[in-house]
């Protein structure tokens, strides 16, 4: 099976918002959400590009990052180089964290960008979230945030296409979204991305992402079975995507 985000890495910018395409930016998205002491160890455990370790590393945090993607954690070695800050980028699917070495050792950890969705159903999530808080410290905060799935069920399988092409350095192009969803929501869904590169030609990256949504209500009690107390949360019925914290006791 071919790896997650692997072929999307190249063109991941393309499905990021315009506010979250730079290191500042994806860290001033949390200003009034989180809240971490000066000089806090966090770990970023679905990083992605990275921009959002590399915003927390600017401020001064010591982060380290994470990825199940090779490419993905390449493309936060080449950004924290360009950016000059310091940060150990590793792929690690969450199932590995344990290994790592780091039982305790962070104040806080992130798992943002709707990237629990991609943990195989309720056994998975917890799986994920317990390995997340066996490497906080007591006390330490755990971010989570998700696309509204009840919004998202609620209309139903189908394509969307963007309605005008994105502009991303200096490239175009056209992002096409095909959404596969199972009758039960414990049941594997599917998400086909295509991000169609219109300059120069036609040239197409697209993956087919497993997924399995969860209610908000799921959420919490996924948290407290991976031994974690909820916090807070910015659901709301007819919001498109919520912020989760907890802390580990």
């Amino acid at each position: 099976m071919a790896e997650a985000y692997g072929t999307l890495a190249e063109v991941y910018d393309f499905l990021v918002p315009d506010s979250l395409l730079t290191p500042e930016g994806s860290a001033a998205a949390f200003d009034g959400l989180v809240a971490l002491d000066p000089g806090a160890r966090v770990l970023d455990c679905a990083t992605g590009s990275g921009t959002l370790a590399v915003g927390l590393a600017l401020r001064g945090f010591g982060v380290v990052a994470t990825d199940a993607s090779e490419a993905m954690v390449r493309r936060t070695r080449a950004l924290a180089a360009a950016r000059a800050v310091e940060l150990p980028a590793h792929a690690c699917t969450w199932e590995e964290l344990p290994a790592r070495g780091w039982e305790g050792s962070f104040d806080a950890v992130f798992c943002v960008g709707n990237s629990l969705t991609h943990a195989e159903g309720q056994a998975g999530r917890r799986r994920a979230l317990a390995a997340m808080a066996g490497v906080l410290r007591d006390g330490g905060l755990l971010v989570v945030t998700s696309r509204n799935w009840e919004l998202v069920r609620a209309a139903g399988s189908g394509l969307q296409v963007s309605d005008e092409p994105v502009e991303r350095a200096g490239r175009r192009g056209l992002v096409v979204r095909g959404w596969t969803l199972a009758d039960g929501w414990d049941e594997s869904h599917f998400l086909d991305v295509a991000v169609v590169l219109i300059d120069d030609g036609v040239t197409t990256h697209a993956e087919r992402l497993a997924f399995w949504p969860f209610r908000r209500e799921q959420l919490d009690d996924d948290l407290r079975a991976a031994g974690l107390e909820p916090t807070s949360s910015t659901y709301a019925p007819d919001v498109e995507r919520y912020l989760v914290t907890a802390r580990r006791p």
